[in-house]
């Protein structure tokens, strides 16, 4: 498993010790100094099956300050891409790249229906 987090999120601790309390082993990757690239971001949305909107920080400081939530509709899915791609902060955490499938966000009932010991 990977797990791509900012360490000062409180969602990611939390996805990070349910993980730990279930024993299940993970690769941490630090989102603000090893941002997903446009190719990843791509390949994860399709897999996920979500719409890329699902994937922007909707509650991030640069989403509000870029006014996204006025932009994102008149943008294609390659900018909204490419624009991901340009700052791990605007990116939904923690994700989680499990055996094929995508988890985007930390809920536990959902995490827990996915990730087996």
């Amino acid at each position: 498993m990977l797990l791509i987090c900012y360490p000062k999120c409180g969602t990611c601790r939390k996805a990070q010790k349910w993980l730990d309390e279930k024993g299940i082993g993970y690769e941490y990757r630090d989102i603000k100094t090893d941002n997903p690239s446009e190719a990843e971001l791509a390949e994860w949305i399709r897999t996920s099956g979500l719409p890329v909107r699902k994937f922007f920080n909707t509650s991030g400081m640069l989403y509000r300050e870029l006014q996204l939530k006025d932009r994102l509709p008149g943008m294609t899915e390659e900018e909204m891409i490419s624009l991901l791609a340009s700052d791990g902060m605007l990116v939904k955490r923690p994700i989680a790249l499990y055996d094929g499938k995508v988890l985007v966000g930390f809920k536990e009932a959902e995490w827990a229906s996915v990730i087996t010991e």
